[in-house]
């Protein structure tokens, strides 16, 4: 038996090695938001944070977790108002939805990196996560949306500290 943290919270599991991290979240922990698609780390649906960096659960085995605290779509939704889940809502980014759980964690890992990341910078950190529907202009606009409402916090917050 072990434990692996998920968004916050201690789950203990008693499984393979090797078992990818995906099926971990899905059946082990019951969170539903992170998806199945290629099953061969190729299109970025199942993408979850690992120590606040992408990977692809379902190629990523959890014993490779190790301590690392593991965050799903859940985890971040914890916080409607970050500003990731708030600019895809205002640019309406979705359509079927199906891999915005794996561009929603790509683009917040990617904020978390670079805080004002080039159109060049977007596309590079989101080209290994696949849109069926092809959102991904959109994508990019919550992304630069997301990008400024960080920055224009990081200035209150710069400017409360001065007061």
């Amino acid at each position: 038996m072990s434990s692996i943290r998920i968004n916050g919270q201690d789950f203990k599991i008693s499984t393979a090695d090797d078992k990818p991290l995906l099926w971990v979240v899905r059946d082990d922990a019951g969170l539903a938001g992170t998806k199945y698609s290629c099953g061969v780390g190729l299109c970025g649906v199942c993408t979850v944070l690992v120590a606040d960096r992408p990977v692809r659960s379902c190629i990523f085995s959890v014993s490779k977790v190790g301590d690392a605290e593991v965050t799903t779509i859940e985890g971040l939704a914890q916080d409607p108002q970050h500003p990731v889940i708030q600019a895809w809502i205002a640019e309406r980014v979705p359509q079927c939805g199906y891999c915005q759980p794996g561009q929603i964690l790509t683009a917040a890992a990617l904020l978390r990196q670079n805080p004002n990341p080039s159109a060049a910078d977007i596309d590079a950190a989101m080209s290994g996560v696949l849109c069926r529907c092809g959102t991904y202009l959109r994508i990019r606009r919550a992304i630069q949306r997301a990008a400024h409402s960080l920055h224009s916090q990081e200035m209150q917050a710069g400017d409360q500290r001065h007061a």
